[in-house]
């Protein structure tokens, strides 16, 4: 079993909802991104999902846009983030991470060759944002080969038969996308979550996360009433923006926000296993 099929088999036994916080690497500079990946368990994390920094990234809110901004100033590539990712591996074997990011580098290192080395270095699934249904079959036996899971989006305007699709080629996880529009920029609606991710397992067994608009405990709490994985990133990237060079500092704001949101959704689990007992 993979890292990621370990874990969420170890967090269903418990009944535990997991969850995954989101950074952009190299940001605010690229020494800073392992410690940050450190706190990040430390407080909580379940699976880290890590932003390969790009000049265009389109999903994105203007939080993570400007993340991605401050790392590439400092020149972060691709291949750096790998190698972060293989340092946080001499002190950590057993935390899945998932790479976010584009086509576009991942295509300048060459395919073969990054999945190659990501599996190599400890990458567990990579999340290509502009990976549509079409390329998926084309790119996924690639990543497979090498023990990568290809983890895909689902959004609220996809249709049954291209959710179908997407499902088959799915591996890790399936994200969710709560809303239309980009991270960050719109309040969670979990009113209709429910619905939508009982659409998702008709398709796949495998999890789905929720991700996109998880702003506060309450927020994540919310989630983690219907959803298998709870996602949050630009609350965390603003910590890290606010936090500047002060890096100390910043890891503390992480773990604390992060905190408080595993300690939100640990009580909604508690209440979910009392429902279920009932």
């Amino acid at each position: 079993m993979s890292r990621l099929d370990t874990r969420f088999s170890a967090l269903r036994e418990a009944g535990r909802t997991a969850l995954i916080p989101y950074l952009t690497a190299g940001d605010p500079r690229p020494e800073a991104t392992v410690g940050f990946m450190h706190a990040l368990v430390a407080a909580g994390a379940d699976v880290i999902e890590v932003g390969v920094p790009f000049t265009d990234p389109m999903a994105d809110g203007p939080v993570i846009q400007a993340a991605c901004e401050r790392a590439l100033v400092h020149g972060t590539s691709l291949s750096q983030v790998l190698d972060m990712v293989a340092e946080f591996r001499r002190d950590d074997g057993d935390t899945p991470v998932v790479l976010m990011g584009y086509l576009n580098p991942i295509d300048r290192l060459g395919l073969a060759g990054f999945a190659e080395r990501a599996a190599a270095v400890g990458v567990d699934g990579v999340l290509i944002v502009d990976m549509t249904a079409e390329e998926t079959p084309e790119i996924m036996p690639t990543l497979n080969a090498h023990g990568l899971d290809a983890v895909c989006l689902i959004a609220p305007t996809t249709s049954e038969s291209r959710m179908a699709r997407i499902c088959e080629n799915a591996g890790g996880f399936v994200y969710y996308v709560s809303f239309k529009g980009v991270t960050g920029s719109s309040s969670l609606d979990v009113s209709s979550l429910g619905g939508q991710i009982e659409r998702i397992r008709g398709y796949s067994r495998l999890p789905v996360a929720v991700g996109f608009g998880v702003r506060t405990a309450a927020n994540a709490a919310d989630v983690a009433r219907v959803a298998d994985a709870v996602v949050v990133g630009s609350t965390l990237v603003r910590c890290i923006a606010d936090g500047g060079d002060d890096l100390a500092a910043t890891r503390e704001a992480l773990g604390t926000t992060l905190a408080g949101m595993r300690s939100a959704i640990d009580a909604q689990d508690s209440n979910n296993r009392e429902e279920r007992r009932a």
